[in-house]
């Protein structure tokens, strides 16, 4: 396959991750907003979305003021924003049509919908009362297309790539969000009662990362806890989103991609390396090195990942 290709098809990927996540955020950030917690700014709310995002330096400098509708404009629907919906959905699909004889016709059709549908939206009728169900419709298209890639396409090199595009964005989201509130899942946090500002925030966090319910089949028996909630979207590998279980599926992506053109590069054994170093740890281990250090070089080596997978197939 060729580089061009093998880039476009990771990037595609990985661009509508990139809107889901961000929807996420936005949802979490109004959904927070709207409901009384002592001693926290609402506006707490819409700026951890543009840190877990890693919009806030770029926002500020454009529009300078934290605001809702600002954030709402900034992180939907602005040109200027390399991580906002509108930019994502048209990058995928810009590398999606480059593509278009490597991919089946219901995933086209997913990926091209989507996007008519969102550049027909006029961004002054999307109101505050309106945006919890047009950010539910991004989330639903991005489910849309996940499904169409994993029910239609070929189990070919063209996979892989997608699926590493994917996990690749999904790893550096969670392991973002975490960072962003790295501090309130300290182990000392757990002396906290319940209805405390440390629980409001717990909770924001397994919302946006998709795990308030599924935490709660994890840990059946048990509150939430700064502990449980650091391991269980860290080390848990049955849960979607957490550390363990993307980079599960990367290095397996990684190693089918390695089967299929008979060569192991060095991109496929970072994978392995990252993947091994979650396995063997726990989070005993990651508090006592530090939580934030560990996140911090994490994303690092994350970034690093894609870009040796760049290097080794000559992405264009």
């Amino acid at each position: 396959m060729l580089g061009r290709t093998a880039s476009s098809l990771f990037w595609m990927s990985r661009y509508h991750e990139r809107a889901m996540n961000i929807a996420k955020l936005l949802e979490v950030a109004y959904r927070n907003a709207i409901v009384a917690h002592g001693g926290q700014n609402s506006l707490d709310d819409w700026r951890f979305a543009l840190l877990s995002s890693g919009c806030e330096n770029m926002y500020m400098a454009k529009v300078e003021e934290v605001s809702p509708k600002g954030v709402i404009s900034y992180m939907v629907f602005d040109k200027d924003n390399p991580c906002s919906v509108r930019v994502c959905l048209e990058a995928a699909r810009n590398n999606a049509r480059s593509v278009r004889t490597s991919i089946t016709s219901e995933l086209w059709e997913a990926i091209n919908t989507t996007w008519i549908e969102f550049s027909d939206t006029n961004p002054q009728s999307i109101t505050r009362d309106r945006l919890p169900e047009f950010l539910s419709w991004i989330s639903q298209r991005s489910h849309l297309f996940r499904g169409a890639l994993l029910n239609t396409l070929l189990r070919d090199d063209g996979y892989y790539f997608s699926q590493l595009g994917n996990f690749v964005e999904r790893v550096d989201n969670t392991a973002r969000v975490l960072n962003t509130q790295y501090w309130v899942l300290l182990p000392d946090n757990d002396v906290i009662g319940d209805g405390s500002m440390e629980r409001y925030q717990w909770t924001g966090i397994l919302r946006a990362l998709s795990g308030h319910r599924s935490y709660r089949f994890a840990y059946p028996n048990a509150k939430l806890s700064a502990q449980n909630i650091a391991e269980f979207l860290i080390l848990r590998r049955e849960m979607p989103r957490s550390l363990a279980h993307c980079y599960e599926w990367i290095s397996g992506s990684a190693n089918d991609l390695g089967l299929y053109y008979g060569e192991s590069l060095p991109s496929l054994k970072m994978a392995d390396k990252i993947s091994s170093e979650l396995s063997d740890t726990d989070m005993s281990d990651i508090y006592h090195n530090g939580l934030h250090d560990f996140l911090s070089d994490f994303i690092v080596q994350n970034n690093n990942f894609a870009s040796q997978l760049s290097q080794d197939y000559n992405f264009a």
